[in-house]
C-alpha cells in the first residue's frame, strides 16, 4: 500500500511539473508575440496622422489580453507550488514514518519555492515589457 501512494504522489508531481512547463512556455512565448506586434501597432500609429484610433485600440486589447494571460499564469504557478510543497510534504512524511528521511535534504523545498519565484518573476518582466516599450515607442 505505501509504494501505490509513493507511486501516486510521484505521478501527480510529474504531472503537475508538466502543468507548469506550459504555462510558462505559453506566457513567454506569448509575451514574445505581443510585444512584437504590439510594436508594430505602436509604431504605425506614431508615425501615422490617420486613423490612430483603430491601431490604439488595437494596442489596448493586447495590453489587455497581456494582463490577463500572465495573471492566469502566476496564479496558476502559485498554485502549482502550493501543491508540489503539499506533495513533497506528504512524501517527507512518509519517509519520516519509515525511518529514510535522512535520504531527502528538506531544504529542496526552498530551492522548490525559489524557482516558482524566478519562473514568475520571468514572465512578469516579460509581461512588462510586452506592455512599456509599445507604449513607449506610441506616445513618446
Amino acid at each position: 500500500m505505501l509504494a501505490n501512494m509513493h507511486q501516486h504522489i510521484v505521478e501527480e508531481l510529474q504531472q503537475s511539473a508538466r502543468t507548469d512547463t506550459v504555462f510558462v512556455v505559453t506566457a513567454v512565448i506569448f509575451n514574445l508575440i505581443v510585444l512584437a506586434v504590439n510594436a508594430g501597432v505602436a509604431s504605425d500609429a506614431a508615425s501615422s496622422r490617420t486613423n490612430t484610433t483603430a491601431n490604439d485600440i488595437t494596442l489596448l486589447i493586447f495590453i489587455l489580453m497581456t494582463i490577463l494571460v500572465n495573471s492566469i499564469a502566476v496564479i496558476a504557478l502559485n498554485t502549482g507550488k502550493q501543491t508540489r510543497g503539499k506533495l513533497l510534504n506528504g512524501v517527507l512524511n512518509m519517509y519520516a514514518d519509515e525511518g529514510i528521511d535522512k535520504y531527502y535534504d528538506s531544504s529542496l523545498l526552498m530551492n522548490y519555492n525559489q524557482r516558482y519565484v524566478l519562473f514568475i518573476g520571468v514572465i512578469l518582466c516579460l509581461a512588462a515589457t510586452a506592455v512599456l516599450v509599445p507604449l513607449v515607442i506610441r506616445f513618446l
